[in-house]
């Protein structure tokens, strides 16, 4: 698969069509969706009339954008004007929405293409991206297992090479733990970096749109594109996505560079495989020069039971607005009843796990529960704040696993939720701290599957976390 930045420096320079691009792209998307369900839409009209009007621009002399012709594959919970967005619920089956999600309007400024839309957990709710309306996606390599969720749709359609670039989103780890499980690039950037405006909320204080891509620097192109100020989203920063990092040396490229291996999250409960990849990774990074170090994140062990009180808590809240009476498809009932056709509606339009994070979320923010549960765990979220800003004075970036283990048969933990829960006890972390984080492919590990290797920056220092991330990936 060729990456985004050749695509458009093929198709600014009049090298390559943008239609010729997206037909390639489409063919791809059809012979991929047979096997995997990455997709829940595929708009192949309105991606041909995009395609066009690029090749027109370009014929014109004028600038078609530095995603020129690029064929993207966008998240089906980040809303796009005219095409059907269903979060992967029931509830949202005929959702078309009228407007576009600021990250959607700023890379079609740019020049890139929307594809189609991808499968998800409902609700971004789920590790597994089984739990959709449209059915499970199946991963790549092999179709017996999961993709990791809940943006497996996206990292099934960048791993198949179906496109160079997919949006997500990361709630508590839904765009790395997928890139981990399909061998490809995940990035969550700091919260705020991107606006979330058009993003179907699941819980707002965590959730971040992050990006997919077989290329670090796809990955810092697009974020560079969709990044600022948000006049439609308050908690967007003016923050820009710094150039890649000059290297120090061609056979030191990250000397003067110091890495803190989170002690806490290279023990018990990560596979041999995986524990024995980022070993490895870790050696290659000495030999290329840095300092990798041991460091501690000592409430790390609470961040999982933190991350879940605020995430169903926040789910419970936004949640509440699906009562088919202003949102969501309505179950009509005999006599015309408001409250019954709520329930009705409810009970039919939502899936057994955003029913249980609802339900678990209205009991943490419940008058008995709250102060045990919900005031306590936003206390801990700072402490794991203040625990991963320690870690992080002396050294220049995080290694931990990406997720614990490879990807795992479909069906496998669909009844064991708390299993389920678990495996974002390395990824958790960033969103807890509003921390930026990366996923690059770590190596092979149990199954011949692939894993991966999770770096963790500074807020806003994505500029140098993508150009550690980038030298470990090319390693």
């Amino acid at each position: 698969m060729t990456s985004a930045v050749q695509i458009a420096k093929e198709v600014r320079s009049g090298g390559r069509s943008a239609v010729d691009v997206v037909t390639e792209a489409l063919d791809r998307a059809a012979a991929s969706q047979a096997r995997t369900n990455a997709f829940v839409t595929i708009s192949s009209e309105r991606a041909l009339v995009a395609a066009r009007r690029i090749d027109d621009v370009v014929r014109s002399g004028r600038e078609p954008g530095p995603l020129a012709g690029v064929p993207v594959a966008i998240k089906d919970n980040i809303c796009t004007r005219g095409l059907r967005t269903t979060a992967g619920s029931a509830i949202l089956r005929d959702f078309v929405p009228p407007y576009d999600a600021t990250v959607v309007a700023r890379l079609e400024a740019a020049g890139a293409i929307v594809l189609g839309k991808t499968n998800l957990d409902e609700f971004g709710m789920g590790s597994s991206s089984e739990r959709s309306a449209s059915g499970p996606v199946r991963h790549p390599l092999d179709p017996g297992r999961v993709t990791g969720g809940s943006s497996g749709g996206s990292a099934a359609a960048v791993a198949d090479g179906v496109v160079p670039l997919a949006l997500g989103s990361d709630t508590g780890g839904s765009v790395r733990q997928p890139a981990a499980f399909c061998g490809v690039v995940g990035c969550k950037p700091t919260y705020g970096l991107l606006s979330r405006y058009g993003l179907i909320a699941y819980a707002s204080s965590l959730d971040q749109i992050g990006v997919l891509s077989r290329d670090v620097e796809d990955a810092r192109l697009a974020l560079a594109v969709m990044s600022g100020r948000d006049p439609l989203d308050a908690t967007s920063v003016d923050a820009a996505v710094a150039p890649e990092r000059a290297l120090a040396t061609s056979d030191a490229p990250l000397a003067g560079v110091r890495i803190g291996v989170v002690r806490e999250l290279m023990g018990e409960g990560v596979a041999p495989g995986v524990r024995s990849a980022l070993t490895a990774l870790r050696a290659r990074l000495e030999g290329l020069g840095a300092a990798v170090v041991e460091v501690s994140v000592p409430s790390v062990r609470l961040a999982v039971a933190t991350y879940y009180v605020i995430a169903t808590a926040e789910a419970s809240s936004n949640l509440a607005r699906y009562d088919a009476m202003l949102y969501g498809a309505r179950v009509a009932v005999a006599g015309d009843d408001q409250e019954r056709s709520m329930r009705r509606s409810r009970a039919a339009g939502l899936g057994r796990e955003v029913q249980r994070r609802i339900l678990m979320g209205t009991f943490v923010l419940s008058a008995g529960s709250f102060d045990a549960y919900y005031r306590r765990a936003l206390q801990v979220r700072r402490l794991v704040a203040d625990d991963v800003a320690a870690a992080l004075a002396g050294v220049d970036a995080l290694l931990t696993p990406t997720a614990p283990t490879v990807s795992w048969p479909l069906g496998a933990r669909l009844d064991d939720p708390l299993a389920m829960y678990l495996g974002d006890v390395t990824t958790c972390i960033a969103n807890l701290a509003g921390a930026p984080a990366v996923s690059v492919p770590a190596g092979i590990a149990e199954d011949d599957l692939p894993c991966g290797a999770q770096f963790v920056g500074a807020p806003f220092d994505e500029g140098r976390l993508l150009s550690i991330a980038a030298v470990a990936a090319r390693s």
